[in-house]
C-alpha cells in the first residue's frame, strides 16, 4: 500500500462543525500522507444545506463542484454555482455555501494552508 495514495472509500466521513448535511472525507493532510501546506476534502451536502456564515483566519480555501448545484457567498458577492464550476473563499473573508441541487452536492474543497477542523481557526459573524 502507498503512503501517498488515498482512496475515499477507505477514508471515514466527519460532519463539520458550522455546516449541516454535510459529510466530508478528509483525503490528503497532515495525518495521512504527511502534507504540511494543503489539506482536500470530499464533501458531500444535502439540498438545502451547506455552510453557515464562517471564515477562516489566515486559511485559503477552494471549492470545486463535482456534482449538483449551489449557492455561494463570498463577503457581499453571491452567485449560482453548477457542477464544474470552482470557486475561491480568500482567508478571513465571510462565506456561505447552500446546495440548491434535488440531489446531493458532491465538491472538492482544499485548504491551505491545512485546517484540520481546528475550532480555532474559524471566525463567525457577531451575533445579533
Amino acid at each position: 500500500m502507498s503512503r501517498y495514495l488515498v482512496r475515499a472509500s477507505d477514508v471515514p466521513g466527519y460532519h463539520p462543525a458550522n455546516h449541516t448535511g454535510t459529510t466530508n472525507r478528509r483525503l490528503i493532510g497532515p495525518e495521512n500522507v504527511g502534507a504540511k501546506q494543503v489539506e482536500m476534502l470530499l464533501g458531500v451536502i444535502e439540498k438545502g444545506q451547506g455552510a453557515l456564515p464562517h471564515a477562516h483566519p489566515g486559511i485559503e480555501q477552494v471549492c470545486y463542484l463535482l456534482e449538483g448545484t449551489a449557492t455561494a457567498q463570498v463577503g457581499d458577492e453571491a452567485f449560482e454555482m453548477r457542477a464544474g464550476d470552482t470557486c475561491f473563499f480568500p482567508a478571513d473573508v465571510m462565506h456561505i455555501f447552500t446546495v440548491t441541487s434535488d440531489t446531493p452536492a458532491r465538491l472538492l474543497v482544499i485548504y491551505a494552508p491545512p485546517y484540520g477542523e481546528s475550532p480555532d481557526k474559524v471566525i463567525r459573524p457577531p451575533a445579533a
